[in-house]
């Protein structure tokens, strides 16, 4: 069977990116990141999403980008935005894309996987510049040039099956293929309990995309959140 390298960080994004990959007929290994974030509540969504689908392994690497900062995710002292913002937000996780693939890339290439798969969506998103079109393209080419793989002509693909889907038709795809959301969070400020703010710009797209898409939101929210 065809082997896959499934990019899970716990959210409805990459949820959806792991049926998808399922139901092309992958054996898919999960990667997930303990990266310092503080939303690290997202790890045991994670946990359960690999679970659910029965993933061959589920891999947890652990990351201290919290070490260099530079973003609301990762630095507490930066607080996180309760309100659209304009420009690049600060939740941006400098390079964070980046380190992710190259360390799914390594992995791929000793299982011998045809491929990578990643949630990045360039509709429905906050405009992080490594969920564009552009970026994964790029680092396709660089991954070819790069892995002994490539070289041999057996170059590791990059997937990415939501990118041009907006939320409620990844939501779509994802009840379609009977995922459970309500083992996911896309919160970006948690409160103890792993309950959604409901104000941060992931939650916010998330509200909106189950709105448009006509199915019930599962999601867990902090006591007062409409």
């Amino acid at each position: 069977m065809k082997k896959a390298v499934v990019l899970v960080s716990g959210g409805l994004d990459s949820a959806t990116t792991l049926a998808l990959a399922q139901e092309q007929g992958y054996a898919c290994y999960a990667l997930s990141f303990d990266y310092g974030q503080r939303h690290r509540c997202e790890l045991d969504a994670a946990r359960k999403v690999a679970e659910a689908a029965g993933v061959i392994e589920h891999k947890i690497i652990t990351l201290n980008l919290d070490n260099i900062g530079g973003s609301a995710l990762t630095d507490t002292a930066i607080p996180v935005p309760q309100q659209a913002t304009e420009g690049i937000p600060v939740t941006y996780v400098p390079a964070r894309n980046t380190v992710f693939l190259a360390l799914a890339l390594g992995w791929a290439e000793v299982l011998e996987a045809e491929a990578i798969f990643i949630g990045v969506n360039a509709v429905d998103y906050s405009g992080y510049p490594d969920c564009r079109p552009e970026f994964i393209e790029a680092f396709a080419n660089m991954a070819q040039l790069a892995t002994k793989a490539g070289v041999e002509g057996r170059p590791i693909r990059i997937e990415t099956p939501l990118i041009h889907l907006s939320k409620a038709e990844i939501i779509q795809q994802g009840s379609r293929l009977d995922v459970d959301y309500a083992n996911t969070i896309s919160c970006y400020d948690p409160d103890t309990e792993g309950r959604a703010c409901g104000r941060c710009d992931s939650c916010r797209l998330r509200a909106a995309g189950f709105e448009a898409s006509g199915i019930a939101d599962p999601t867990r929210y902090q006591p007062g959140v409409n």
